[in-house]
């Protein structure tokens, strides 16, 4: 037994292949067949059977007639050789098929996605697609003093139709008040989720975790006219910004970084932190005691019904550290309100920055931070960003005020860009759109 295959085209059923066949002969030397050169030609496979008295006359069509012709010819001659194809070569050419198929789709998807991009990158407000062009501050800085950064200072002027226009564009991509954090509703316990960076590795949705995930966003109806992000720079020592910090109406800072014993410089309101996993290991010693159980434990204590923000299920490594901290937040009744971000937020913070000419490879926690507030805040201010080993002055400048940590900002091994962020950063502070503080802050009198 043969597998053979019935071709038709479709054409009013009346008319045979046999018949197609013998109208291209008639018409040869003509420059084309009415109407047959729009038809499409297709392999209906009919089961085992004996004849191939059709695929034979297929074959003999002639290779210089119009396309229809060579179509049927090449189909005919698969299904020839079909007839003694081996059911496992059967099976390749077919799985080669279906490969080639899933390319041309990706590739279409691909063309899909470069014009939707284009089109947000014409949407865009010019300011963000010119401001790479303006002349940005170096590591050096050289003949520049570091100046006060009084927010009532004339140097710097709000510019709320611009703060507007970014909002407006960051809402293409995602809404932070979503994004945030995922919701109960969303999954349920042993679920499984892939992690961001690490598609082939998974995770579990752990009864202690779901119980943590909030029923509503923790940033729902929430509006703030001013808002302070504080990142961990050492720029921060000696500032003497903690007061002005504090007086916002919300302030961000960035993973679980202490402020009790450098609240003058850095303040005391947290409304809403962030705990990368590795924070757990770095600055807690992975609690391998029960002092640093204990520390750690009265730092969430010290949120006092903040926002914990807890990027869980970026890379596989730190699903441990995350139980361990939810244990004791559970054990402990500490009071915060948990957020887990979404699985889509990272990559459309990332689209909106590369839409916008902004070549970052991983978006950092500040940058991260500072997008997802143009959502809630109508004024936001920067403190403790300054991604260089020196000051203006050329005073030496801790990666973290609170430790020793050593940092090559420049690496091409490190997964973040932080001194195009900062360049990219301080273009929009001298557009109005934000506030970039990186001097001491003027005691108020």
């Amino acid at each position: 037994m043969h597998l053979a295959g019935k071709v038709s085209r479709e054409l009013p059923p009346t008319r045979s292949l046999r018949g197609v066949a013998a109208g291209v002969q008639e018409k040869k030397g003509r420059s084309r067949l009415p109407h047959l050169y729009t038809t499409f030609v297709k392999l209906e496979w009919s089961g085992f059977v004996e004849e191939t008295e059709e695929h034979c006359m297929c074959c003999s069509v002639k290779e210089e007639q119009i396309s229809i012709a060579l179509i049927v010819q090449r189909i005919c001659r698969i299904a020839q050789i079909g007839q003694v194809m081996s059911f496992e070569f059967r099976i390749l050419m077919f799985g080669i098929g279906t490969a080639l198929v899933i390319f041309v789709i990706i590739a279409d998807i691909s063309e899909v996605e470069e014009e939707i991009a284009n089109s947000v990158l014409n949407a865009a407000p010019t300011s963000l697609v010119t401001y790479r062009k303006s002349k940005v501050v170096s590591s050096s800085l050289p003949g520049i003093k570091r100046k006060t950064s009084n927010s009532s200072s004339p140097e710097w002027t709000f510019n709320r139709t611009l703060s507007n226009l970014i909002r407006k564009n960051i809402l293409r991509f995602l809404d932070a008040e979503r994004d945030i954090s995922i919701l109960k509703s969303t999954f349920k316990p042993g679920d499984v989720i892939h992690y961001i960076f690490d598609r082939q590795s998974t995770t579990n949705i752990s009864e202690n975790l779901y119980h943590l995930l909030p029923t509503v966003s923790p940033m729902k109806n929430q509006h703030y006219k001013r808002c302070a992000i504080v990142g961990n720079s050492g720029i921060l020592l000696n500032s003497s910004c903690g007061r002005e910090i504090d007086s916002h109406d919300f302030v961000i800072r960035c993973n679980l970084a202490p402020v009790e014993e450098y609240a003058t410089d850095v303040g005391l309101r947290t409304n809403l932190v962030t705990m990368n996993p590795s924070v757990v290991q770095r600055a807690f010693q992975d609690l391998n005691s029960e002092e640093w159980v204990q520390r750690f434990v009265h730092r969430l204590q010290s949120l006092s019904g903040s926002v914990l923000w807890i990027p869980a299920f970026m890379a596989k490594g730190g699903e441990e550290r995350v139980e361990w901290a939810i244990r004791l937040i559970l054990l402990h009744t500490v009071n915060v309100r948990t957020a887990f971000p979404s699985l889509r937020l990272l990559h459309a913070v990332r689209g909106y920055w590369l839409t916008n000419h902004v070549q970052i490879k991983r978006p950092t926690t500040g940058l991260l931070m500072y997008t997802m507030a143009t959502r809630f805040c109508d004024e936001i201010h920067l403190y403790g960003f300054w991604p260089f080993a020196h000051d203006p002055d050329g005073k030496p400048v801790k990666y973290h005020y609170y430790d020793t940590l050593t940092y090559h900002y420049t690496s091409s091994a490190s997964p973040h860009t932080m001194p195009l962020e900062f360049r990219t950063l301080s273009a929009l502070h001298r557009q109005g759109a934000l506030r970039l503080h990186t001097g001491p802050c003027r005691l108020p009198t």
